[in-house]
């Protein structure tokens, strides 16, 4: 059998990071088993659903690189067909139209409370509706009476519900427009998908879906519900704990490869390893072994692991990533050193992109103050002169190469009788106007000749009116 998985967002908001993790768990499963996974926009609900809600679904999806083998679809390009099934349940028996008005609902609702009652429609227009003039009935699906619905979950086990702990459930609209249940259904059944894998808040959704399933002589896919994602207080997850849209995470300076690592370890595990390649996850997933019980979100666990990618991924695909957020600072990366070699040499000491790019500016822009501080420590009376020597020396340099550059450092700090920090330290802050950089021969290498020199005489100058 060829596995089918869809992932199912409705375009109500952003991408969030439990969509996401539901989207990564079915991309993984269909990948593993080399089967399809596909893409569906659930938009029915044509009043909270929006052209910018879908973008950023896609936008989110692209940036993960969770690639769909098919889609997007959209439900809102099947009305005809839900409307033909809609007839085809009422046809044989298994829907019928409900007068039943939203007061005498609510008053039903009312007087089951008060009795301790489950609230649930009682089906009084099950058999013998009374058709009202001017009012447009909602269609409701008729669930059996009896029986029960056993779903053997892949993640919780079997979940059994009693088919009379059911009621009858619109599947309709006044209107006409289909409700949620009965488009997923159709579009389930159309689509051949064989594992529907969901938040375990659709548990509930579940059976009566099954039951319209059986209605309509379709074959049932297999279930997988996940457990939510808390956050850390054990509250469920909301802005405040990180549940933002995906694409915050990249303006935030994390690499896809990170989010989606930290997400397959929410609720799945293989013995105590943390790092994963795409290649691995695909390889060593498996539904099964996702736990019961709730993840909780950490914000500095997936601080921790987006440091490892930056430090251990090829230079050349952070460098890629890093790019944007260069350019997100108005800055062109063309008119500064390779990226790659930037990536080199500050990976050890940045977390993420923005961080990296931040702390990178200097090397492309000129920066408008030196660190206070540092000036204050390191720009003494007579450092002019210090700063004043390397020009010189590095004027006359043929090959600038870390090396190379490195030995004039040395050999100035020899030449004028001061321990390297003397010299290494004040050249740094000339050069990017801070205390912190890489390692100074690499900073000079990736800066130029140009911007040294450059710099090195303004820093000068400045001191110079400093004292």
């Amino acid at each position: 059998m060829s596995i089918i998985t869809r992932f199912a967002p409705s375009p109500t908001g952003y991408l969030h990071v439990g969509g996401a993790r539901t989207a990564l768990f079915s991309w993984l499963h269909a990948r593993k088993h080399g089967g399809k996974f596909i893409l569906r926009i659930e938009d029915t609900d044509l009043e909270r659903s929006t052209q910018e809600s879908v973008d950023a679904i896609l936008q989110g999806m692209n940036w993960l690189g969770l690639e769909y083998d098919a889609g997007p679809f959209y439900q809102t390009h099947h009305f005809e067909r839900y409307r033909a099934i809609i007839q085809q349940l009422l046809d044989q028996g298994d829907a019928y139209r409900c007068y039943c008005s939203k007061e005498e609902l609510e008053e039903l609702r009312t007087t089951q409370m008060a009795n301790k009652e489950k609230p649930r429609y009682d089906g009084r227009c099950r058999e013998h509706a009374v058709v009202r003039e001017g009012v447009q009935p909602v269609i409701r699906f008729k669930n059996p009476l009896d029986g029960e619905v056993v779903i053997n979950d892949l993640v919780k086990g079997q979940i059994v519900v009693a088919n009379k702990e059911l009621d009858d459930l619109i599947i309709a609209r006044g209107d006409g427009s289909p409700t949620y249940n009965l488009t997923v259904v159709v579009d389930d059944m159309d689509m051949q998908v064989t594992h529907v894998i969901r938040g375990d808040d659709h548990v509930n959704n579940t059976p009566r879906q099954i039951n319209i399933l059986r209605a309509l002589g379709a074959k049932l896919p297999e279930y997988a519900h996940v457990p939510m994602i808390l956050g850390s207080d054990g509250a469920r997850l909301s802005k405040r704990h990180g549940a933002v849209s995906v694409m915050q995470y990249r303006d935030d300076g994390y690499l896809p490869e990170a989010l989606l690592n930290y997400l397959v370890r929410l609720g799945w595990s293989h013995g105590d390893q943390e790092l994963f390649s795409l290649d691995e996850m695909v390889a060593l997933f498996e539904l099964e072994k996702v736990n019961v019980s709730a993840s909780t979100f950490n914000t500095e666990k997936l601080l921790w692991l987006n440091h490892q990618y930056m430090m251990n991924s090829e230079p050349e695909h952070v460098a890629r990533h890093l790019s944007w957020h260069i350019g997100n600072l108005g800055i062109d990366p063309a008119s500064g050193p390779d990226l790659v070699g930037v990536v080199k040499a500050q990976r050890e000491r940045c977390k993420t992109l923005v961080e990296m790019a931040a702390a990178s500016r200097f090397f492309y822009q000129e920066f408008d103050d030196y660190d206070e501080k540092a000036v204050a420590k390191n720009f003494k009376a007579g450092t002019e002169q210090v700063l004043g020597e390397l020009h010189e020396q590095f004027a006359a340099v043929v090959d600038w190469e870390a090396e190379i550059l490195h030995e004039v450092v040395l050999k100035t700090a020899e030449h004028l009788q001061l321990n390297l920090g003397k010299v290494a330290q004040p050249l740094r802050i000339a050069i990017s106007g801070t205390a912190v950089s890489p390692a100074i021969d690499v900073t000079l290498a990736l800066l130029g000749r140009e911007k040294t020199l450059q710099r090195l005489q303004r820093a000068i100058k400045y001191i110079k009116n400093l004292n």
